[in-house]
């Protein structure tokens, strides 16, 4: 069975450490502190196991989103060096998320939902934005997905 991403952010931790990698260690115990949090809400619900691959892919990308933002308010206010920084913790956060499909294949993705389900008005959306965060949970900007999907069935 191939490691969880779970186990893949801890073994990244564990090398992080051994290499003194200060900023990789920073951002990897950021991570599992946020899914520490998600299985504290988890077991509050009355799920026991953690969360789940996809669940963990939401978070990181949840983080990626707040990075790229502060990133936007950190270059308009001059601070590159703090820029800098949170592209840094984007990178590393990446690493452990799916290749993102470039603006063609999420197009792609979003004509083929389309037909499959048969979608033909607005009041489709969000049947068709669910059948894509199933499938591409992780690979794409779900902003950009929902203005083409708005685009199509206008």
């Amino acid at each position: 069975m191939s490691q969880s991403l779970r186990d893949l952010i801890k073994q990244g931790l564990t090398e992080a450490t051994k290499a003194q990698d200060k900023r990789r260690m920073a951002t990897l115990r950021l991570i599992q502190a946020a899914l520490k949090d998600r299985d504290i809400a988890g077991r509050t619900d009355g799920r026991d196991a953690g969360v789940s691959d996809a669940e963990i892919l939401e978070v990181l990308s949840k983080m990626v989103k707040q990075r790229r933002e502060s990133v936007g308010i950190y270059e308009s206010a001059g601070r590159m060096e703090l820029a800098q920084q949170e592209n840094e913790e984007i990178k590393i956060i990446e690493s452990f998320m799916p290749k993102q499909l470039s603006d063609e294949e999420t197009a792609a993705a979003v004509e083929a939902v389309i037909a499959e389900t048969g979608a033909a008005s607005i009041k489709d959306m969000g049947r068709v934005m669910g059948e894509l965060k199933k499938r591409h949970s992780g690979q794409m900007d779900f902003a950009k997905a929902g203005a083409i999907v708005k685009e199509k069935l206008a």
